[in-house]
This record gives C-alpha cells, structure tokens and sequence, in this order.
C-alpha cells in the first residue's frame, strides 16, 4: 500500500517559493489575471495564504514574477547549447526557446501580453529587461560576448528580433497559420542573418 506524499511537507523556502511559482504559472495560464485568487492560489500550491504574501508580497507581485519567469531567457539555456556551429547554436537555441513556450503556451502569451492588469508600466519594464537579457544571452550563444564596436547596434538588431519572435510564436499558437517547424525555420534564419550578414557589413561602416 502506497500514499501520496502531503503537499504540505517540509520545503526549503526556495522549494516552497518554486512551488509556489509553479502553481501560479498553471493558474494564470488557465484564466485571466482577475480571475484568479490568492485563496486559489494557495489552495493549489498546498500552502497557506500567509505564505504566497511572505515569499512574494501580493497577487500583483506574484503574477509579475510570472510575467519575469515567462519573458526572461535563463543563463543555463546558454550553457547547455551544443559546441559546433554557429548554424547548430542558434538553431538549438531556437528550439530551446519554442520547447518552453510550448510548456506554457497561455502563461507566455498572457505574459507578453499582461492581460488582465492593464496598462503597467511595471510589466513594461520586466518585458524590456528581458529582451536587454535575450540579447546578451545571444552575443553569448553566438561566441560575440566580446564585441565592443558597435555593441549597441547590434543589441538593438537583436531586441528588434526578438519583436518577430513573439509575433511568430502568436502566428504560430493564436493564429495557427504557421506550424512550428516553420516558425522555427524563420526565427533560426532571420538570427543567423542579422549575425553573419547584417552585423558584419555594420563593422565595416
């Protein structure tokens, strides 16, 4: 005879803080902002609602780290690229990010969007640090981390990337009108465009 383990156990309070996390992307993936509770919220992480104010503050708070873990590329999809090409990095790179938008599919497109909390200028600064970061992590990916003439062009070309990469994955999960291989074939071309031919006759100028 088995039992399944209390959802109330013992967590270390980064556990518990990722627990709670991982909920909260389900829940906001699943209904809008609004309709969504912190009772509900703690209902399913298992917690008591004490603890969701304790390790994040209020439900806007909450769905703003949502919104950051949603937008954000971590720094461990860079390290687990392979170490060939540029061709290979950036079309694994591609797939990684299409994987975890794949995961949480309603989650992205709420994040990306903030639907349910208006116009927040909060939510506007979490969406702009998280392409200066995609477009780090890039320069990263494409062994160009050490470029000096020119940097701000080129993350400026890679933050206007990343416009497409958004209005594609919509086309893509909203629309339906482009199957992900195809979406995948788009954002891996247009990236090694902008490294290999649009950055290159930049330096020269």
């Amino acid at each position: 005879m088995t039992t399944a383990t209390p959802r109330w156990r013992r967590l270390e309070p980064d556990q518990r803080r990722e627990q709670i996390l991982v909920c909260a992307i389900k829940l906001f993936g699943e209904r809008p902002y609004s309709a969504v509770s912190t009772t509900e919220l703690a209902r399913e992480a298992g917690v008591a609602r004490g603890l969701i104010n304790h390790y994040f503050g209020t439900k806007r708070d909450l769905y703003l780290e949502v919104v950051r873990r949603m937008v954000t590329l971590p720094e461990s999809a860079v390290r687990r690229l392979p170490k060939g090409s540029l061709d290979e990095r950036v079309d694994s790179a591609v797939a990684w990010f299409l994987d975890a938008v794949s995961r949480n599919p309603k989650t992205w497109l709420a994040a990306i969007g903030a639907e349910g909390v208006g116009d927040d200028p909060e939510v506007d600064r979490i969406l702009a640090e998280a392409d200066d970061i995609a477009a780090e992590r890039v320069l990263e990916a494409a062994d160009l981390a050490h470029v000096v003439a020119h940097r701000e062009e080129l993350r400026a070309m890679i933050r206007s990337y990343n416009a497409l990469v958004r209005a594609a994955a919509r086309e893509w999960l909203v629309r339906a009108t482009l199957p992900r291989e195809h979406v995948q074939l788009l954002l891996t071309n247009t990236l090694l465009s902008i490294l290999r031919d649009t950055f290159p006759t930049v330096r020269k100028d």
